[in-house]
């Protein structure tokens, strides 16, 4: 695991700037998929790079119509080498509850469901896909989230399967991250395939 996180972490530091003076790197991929835990990982290998989880900025009402919340509260202040600062969403109480101030890092991950949607893809230095079969990926997140969430799931999952057929994001991943028994391999994606 870390020899490859190493080399991918070492990898994305070289790549050059894609929104004002930050790396933007998406980690992207079916909901239980393990984008979350890999991006936490791969922060750390990157010195403890900013992470911005899209179930911050999603809704109960709104699950993937965050792009324009996150280009104007994110990637414009990003842009400029500004501060950003986006409000985050309460699931539980159904609301924006609190704000995050994020750094221009020379490195910020965006990771979850959609992060590698077409809006936000000319601002990514590159496009991670956690290579995953949706069913396999939707199991395990039920088997996390419990009873409680199936009627979530029942509303997720074709909601997940219509913004991918709509906006999909795995055909331009660069790189597609397997999840082994003991860590991760990082294989050539298919936007960068001959």
């Amino acid at each position: 695991m870390t020899g490859d996180l190493a080399r991918l972490a070492a990898r994305l530091r070289g790549l050059p700037p894609s929104c004002g003076p930050v790396r933007l790197i998406a980690v992207d991929g079916h909901a239980g998929s393990g984008k979350s835990t890999f991006a936490g990982r791969l922060a750390e290998e990157l010195g403890g790079a900013p992470v911005v989880h899209t179930d911050d900025l999603a809704t109960h009402e709104e699950l993937f119509a965050w792009s324009g919340r996150f280009g104007a509260q994110v990637l414009e202040p990003l842009s400029r080498g500004e501060t950003a600062r986006y409000e985050i969403y309460d699931w539980a109480r159904g609301e924006f509850t609190g704000a995050r101030e994020l750094a221009p890092a020379p490195v910020v991950l965006i990771e979850g469901v959609g992060a590698g949607r077409r809006a936000i893809r000319p601002s990514l230095a590159c496009l991670l896909w956690m290579e995953l079969a949706s069913e396999h990926s939707w199991e395990r997140g039920q088997l996390r989230d419990g009873p409680d969430l199936s009627a979530f799931w029942s509303g997720w999952i074709p909601a997940e399967r219509a913004h991918f057929a709509a906006d999909p994001s795995r055909p331009y991943a660069d790189f597609l991250v397997h999840q082994g028994r003991v860590g991760y391999e990082v294989r050539v994606g298919p936007s960068t395939t001959p």
